[in-house]
């Protein structure tokens, strides 16, 4: 593979492609790696001076339903029964068409890039759908995760991985993921885990030895590794950084066969012979988009890796392409807490399952009242935020048990460590629940009467306000092992008390570009535009805005990026 690393220079202007993609995150990359695979000279274009996009932020979950993993932990589930599944989460909000290609063709769409690349995936032992209450939901099968990937093995190559969030690493950029975390916080506990957490901290000092940060990559970093080095071979693969699209120009019949790209270093025409691939990342830094799409939310509450400006998606307009209607929210989102970092940047956390969910703690608005059920998914819990009164920014209560168990946001489990984090204001600490609620400018009656409440539902393990923790998929981010009747409720009595202030944060576009079930760009009448195909965040979501599982931005995109592929290289000018 050849590497622009700084824009253009380097690339003859009129050079020739099968296939230009534009966009380096994870569905980009995979339809790369598709392309190359069947021996199509391939250019990927990224604008920003990092591959992996939000993806490599991500925890790198693919959904992708019926795959010869599923047999290992789930083998009674079936495709008849995601259709249910999905037809009563998703139903008329999404194409039922475009459902049905990505069931038909996902099996076969992960079996061929693991047999011919360097991704391999796992199915975790249990992973269950999101809204695990309607009918043909499941535990676990569906839901695949890469597995971790040394990035020793990218070389040079290594540094153009965008790092992760650091909030999210240990000792100085070391990755975790779930397995990881248990085994740490059970070191002391079990000789299993401290095995475990010697092996990956001996790797990690060694690793910064010779790195800026840990080599060993796991969740999305694996991942964007795993497409990177499975690019590596492909001597007819051109990857262009700090590079981003001007114009794509259309033949006498419509067929969209050249782009114009600039770059710092110069600018370029090149030729398209079989397409155009947009993966750019979808609309969530465009101001002008943001403003129409989810007014209110600023775009530092969006927690999505920079790079998806929408200008990809606008030059499509151009050509007369068409915005998916009718899902449920333009956006996919999480409640995401914020900090000042000592660079002056704003480190934006999204609290997906570490902590809301957990016994000992609850979220309340600013009348101190609860206002969603916490374990519901972030999705649903962030949409929540938004539909309710005086609940942005919301407040995540803990008291000083659960802060020590289970951490709050960027505050790490064991309660270590505090006086940061109350000094700038990302945490609030109270002796009592009315020096608490008083910090916060809450109303304590409201949120004394909220803490009884839970208190009480946490004797009985029902919580008859918000049905908190009556679902699969919400006791399982729960904590079975604390003892309680419920997993996802517990006392909230040992002082002092703590909370930090939750917002709304957009983590990904649901609404794109209208396609077919090849993911071929559509116009206002239904046909396609010859040449142009959208995948990942620039195609509307198959989901209807809906987020019925864990990975369903990246299953998706991995799915269409194949159909995609396989569509454009059978096609002629």
């Amino acid at each position: 593979m050849q590497v622009l690393k700084n824009g253009l220079a380097g690339l003859t202007d009129g050079t020739e492609f099968d296939l230009v993609v534009i966009g380096a995150g994870g569905a980009g990359l995979s339809a790369a790696v598709f392309a190359a695979m069947d021996g199509a000279k391939v250019l990927v274009v990224e604008r920003t001076e990092f591959v992996g996009g939000t993806t490599a932020w991500s925890a790198g979950t693919t959904w992708v339903p019926g795959t010869h993993h599923a047999a290992k932990v789930n083998p009674g589930d079936t495709l008849a029964d995601v259709t249910t599944y999905l037809n009563h989460a998703v139903g008329e909000q999404a194409p039922a068409a475009l459902r049905e290609a990505f069931l038909k063709n996902g099996a076969e769409a992960v079996a061929k890039i693991e047999a011919h690349s360097s991704m391999k995936y796992r199915p975790y032992p249990k992973h269950p759908d999101y809204i695990s209450d309607l009918p043909g939901s499941t535990l676990n099968g569906r839901a695949l995760e890469p597995v971790p990937f040394d990035g020793r093995l990218l070389g040079d190559l290594f540094t153009l991985l965008r790092p992760p969030i650091p909030e999210f690493t240990v000792l100085g950029g070391m990755m975790v993921d779930r397995t990881d975390i248990n085994h740490l916080l059970a070191m002391t506990k079990s000789w299993a885990s401290l095995k475990y957490s010697v092996s990956i901290l001996w790797r990690h000092l060694r690793d910064r030895l010779t790195y800026a940060r840990g080599t060993r990559l796991v969740m999305g970093n694996a991942l964007v590794g795993r497409l990177l080095h499975s690019l590596m071979p492909h001597a007819h693969t051109t990857l262009a950084l700090k590079t981003s699209v001007d114009a794509l120009e259309r033949n006498a019949s419509g067929r969209v066969v050249a782009v114009c790209l600039k770059s710092g270093s110069g600018n370029a025409r090149v030729l398209a012979k079989h397409g155009v691939v947009l993966a750019s990342g979808g609309f969530n830094r465009d101001p002008t988009l943001r403003a129409q799409k989810i007014p209110g939310v600023p775009a530092e509450w969006c927690p999505a890796a920079p790079g998806h400006t929408g200008e990809a998606l606008a030059l499509a307009r151009n050509l007369g392409a068409v915005e998916g209607q009718g899902a449920q929210s333009p956006a996919f989102w999480a409640p995401v807490s914020l900090r000042k970092r000592t660079d002056g940047s704003t480190a934006v956390f999204p609290h997906f399952v570490m902590d809301r969910a957990k016994p000992g703690m609850i979220t309340v608005n600013q009348a101190g009242e609860r206002f969603v059920n916490e374990s519901t998914s972030y999705h649903l819990f962030a949409l929540g935020m938004q539909a309710a009164q005086q609940a942005v920014p919301a407040y995540l209560i803990a008291d000083a048990k659960a802060l020590r168990q289970y951490g709050m946001g960027m505050v790490r489990p064991g309660g270590k460590g505090l006086a940061p984090f109350l000094a700038d204001g990302y945490l609030t600490e109270g002796k009592t629940l009315v020096e608490l609620a008083n910090k916060l400018g809450i109303s304590s009656t409201g949120l004394a009467q909220a803490v009884a409440d839970n208190n009480a539902f946490a004797q009985t393990g029902v919580d008859t306000k918000f049905h908190r923790g009556e679902t699969a998929y919400q006791q399982n981010i729960g904590d079975a092992a604390a003892g309680g009747a419920n997993p996802n409720l517990g006392q909230i009595s040992e002082g002092p008390y703590y909370a930090l202030k939750l917002y709304p944060g957009d983590i990904g576009a649901s609404q794109g570009l209208q396609t077919s079930e090849h993911a071929q760009v559509l116009n206002a009448q239904g046909e396609a535009i010859e040449g142009l195909y959208a995948v990942g965040n620039d195609m509307n979501s198959i989901m209807g805005g809906v987020y019925p599982a864990p990975g369903i931005t990246l299953g998706p995109g991995l799915v269409f990026a194949s159909l995609a592929v396989q569509n454009a290289l059978a096609s002629t000018r």
